[in-house]
């Protein structure tokens, strides 16, 4: 049966190549699952909450600058 080697081999290469596709996939929800995991912990801890707030502050100060008044103020002689 040397003649249906080749056949068997196809089979047996996309065997392979479906099995590293599912374990490739699976790598990667478990790495989404761990990169979830570790920004709830960043959020809860510390220095998350002082990055929310610093972040929290910044936005709140773009909104209340420049109420009104131009960018750039031209004075004359």
């Amino acid at each position: 049966m040397g003649c249906f080697d080749c056949f068997d081999r196809g089979s047996k290469r996309e065997q392979r190549r479906e099995e590293e596709r599912l374990a490739s996939e699976e790598a990667r929800a478990r790495a989404a699952e761990a990169a979830q995991k570790r920004q709830e912990e960043y959020e809860k801890s510390a220095a998350g909450r002082a990055a929310r707030a610093q972040m929290a502050a910044a936005a709140k100060q773009a909104t209340n600058t420049n109420q009104g008044e131009p960018v750039l103020k031209w004075q004359m002689g």
